[in-house]
C-alpha cells in the first residue's frame, strides 16, 4: 500500500497497525484512535489494503459512513477502488462491508458446525486434556502421551484404591516434580478437574453446557469402573454434628502396617435416577505414620473379610454366653432360617460362630462391637484383608 500510495501520489502522514480481529465492534484501539483523529481533523482520508480491514461489523462501518456525511473523511482508497463522499461509492462501501461481515458470521457458523461433527464422529475439539496429545494430522487426532499418562493414572488409582485427596495428590506430585505443559505444576483445581473428566474413561461432553455424552475414539486411560470409585471418593457427605458420626468398626480394627487405629469416610452418590447411595470406607488413620499407603476397604468386602474369618476365630463361648444371654433366646428363633431346626431346645448346642455371622450382617453397630470383643486376638487390616494376631497367654505356676 505503501508503493501505490507513492504511485498515487498520496502523502501518508502516519501508518497504524493493528493486529486486533474487525469483527467485533468497538474492541479496537488502534482503530478507535484513527477515527477519533479524523474527528479532530487530524487526517482526511484512509489507504488500506480492502474495506474488509477497516470493518467487518455494522457498528464501525457506521461511523466511516457518518464521517463521510460529515465531511471529515473524504477518501477511503484500497488496492482496487476509491470511495468518497458520494451516494454510490458510500453504497458500495456498505455492501462490501455487509459483504465481509456475512461471510464472517457464516465462517462462524461453519466452525462451530465442524466441532459439533468432529465431536460427534469421537473426537473432543480443543486442546487434549493432560495426559494426552493434539496429534493434528491422520485419522488419529488424540494420542495418548506416553511420559505423563502413567502419572495419570496413578493418580487415579491412589484416590480410587488409597483415599487420596486433592491436597495428597497435590503434595505426591510436587514431591516428583511432575509438570505438564510450558513446565508448569498442576494446582488444587486443575487436580479436581482431571479427577472428575470422563474423557480419561472414553466418555466427553461437548459443548460443556449440553448434556450429551460423545463416545470418543481415543484410548482411555483407566476403566469405567475406576472413574466411578474416584468419584464417589470425591463426593463429600453432609457434615454431621460433632461426636455423632460413628461407623461399626472402627474401633475394633488396627492397620497391620503401622498400627494405627482404622477410621472410616462416608460417602454419598446420586445416582442418574436421583437415588442417593451410601458408601462407608474404612482406612488407615495414619496417626504413627503420614505416609502409610494402605489402600481403602469398603464396608461391605470388609464384613465379607469378618464373615469368612469367623469359622476360624477362637470365641470366648462363656463370656459370649453370659454377655448375650438374653440374645440367645431370640437367636434359637432363627435357627430355621440358618438351617438348624430341630436343636431349639438344645441350648448347651447353640452354634455361637453362626450367630456371631448373623449378628455382624443384622445387628446394631454396638453388638456388632460386642460380638468382636470376644474374638481370642487383635484383628488388623492389611492389603484390604482382615487378619487375627493371637493374644499370648501368660503361664501360671504353682
Amino acid at each position: 500500500m505503501e508503493l501505490l500510495a507513492d504511485h498515487w501520489g498520496v502523502e501518508i502522514a502516519e501508518t497504524r497497525t493493528e493486529s486486533h480481529s474487525s469483527k467485533t465492534s468497538g474492541t479496537r484501539p488502534v482503530f478507535n484512535r484513527l477515527i477519533k483523529d479524523i474527528q479532530l481533523g487530524f487526517f482526511n482520508g484512509i489507504v488500506t489494503w480492502a474495506p474488509d480491514r477497516l470493518s467487518r461489523n455494522a457498528g464501525d462501518l457506521g461511523i466511516l459512513v457518518d464521517l463521510m456525511d460529515e465531511g471529515k473523511l473524504v477518501e477511503i482508497r484500497t488496492h482496487r477502488q476509491t470511495f468518497t463522499n458520494s451516494p454510490n461509492e458510500k453504497f458500495l462501501l456498505m455492501i462490501l462491508g455487509s459483504q465481509a461481515k456475512l461471510e464472517n458470521d457464516n465462517r462462524g457458523l461453519n466452525v462451530i458446525r465442524g466441532l459439533h461433527n468432529k465431536a460427534q464422529n469421537g473426537w473432543r475439539p480443543g486442546v487434549a486434556p493432560i495426559g494426552y496429545l493434539n496429534n493434528g494430522a491422520g485419522e488419529e487426532k488424540i494420542i495418548v502421551d506416553e511420559l505423563r499418562a502413567p502419572t495419570i493414572i496413578e493418580m487415579f488409582e491412589r484416590v480410587a484404591k488409597q483415599a487420596y485427596t486433592g491436597r495428597d495428590i497435590k503434595r505426591w506430585l510436587d514431591d516428583i516434580d511432575f509438570r505438564y505443559r510450558h513446565g508448569k505444576r498442576l494446582v488444587l483445581s486443575h487436580i479436581y478437574r482431571t479427577l472428575r473428566n470422563s474423557f480419561y474413561y472414553g466418555e466427553f461432553q461437548y459443548p460443556k453446557t449440553d448434556p450429551t455424552m460423545h463416545q470418543g475414539k481415543h484410548k482411555p486411560l483407566i476403566s469405567n469402573e475406576l472413574w466411578d470409585e474416584v468419584q464417589i471418593q470425591l463426593t463429600v457427605a453432609p457434615k454431621a454434628p460433632a461426636g455423632t458420626k460413628e461407623f461399626s468398626f472402627t474401633r475394633m480394627l488396627k492397620c497391620g502396617a503401622c498400627k494405627t487405629g482404622i477410621t472410616a469416610e462416608e460417602k454419598l452418590k446420586k445416582l442418574k435416577s436421583g437415588e442417593i447411595r451410601r458408601y462407608v470406607y474404612y482406612h488407615c488413620g495414619r496417626a504413627n505414620d503420614l505416609d502409610c499407603e494402605q489402600p481403602y476397604i469398603r464396608e461391605a468386602d470388609l464384613m465379607i473379610e469378618l464373615l469368612g474369618l469367623i469359622d476360624e476365630l477362637e470365641l470366648d463361648e462363656i463370656g459370649a454366653q453370659e454377655q448375650f444371654k438374653d440374645e440367645l433366646e431370640r437367636y434359637e428363633k432363627f435357627i430355621g432360617v440358618l438351617g438348624q431346626s430341630g436343636q431349639s431346645n438344645k441350648k448347651h448346642n447353640i452354634d455361637l460362630k453362626s450367630y456371631a455371622k448373623y449378628v455382624l450382617e443384622n445387628g446394631t453397630k454396638d453388638e456388632k462391637r460386642e460380638i468382636l470383643k470376644f474374638i481370642s486376638g487383635n484383628l488388623y487390616l492389611k492389603d484390604q484383608k482382615v487378619y487375627v494376631e493371637r493374644k499370648t497367654r501368660s503361664k501360671k505356676f504353682n
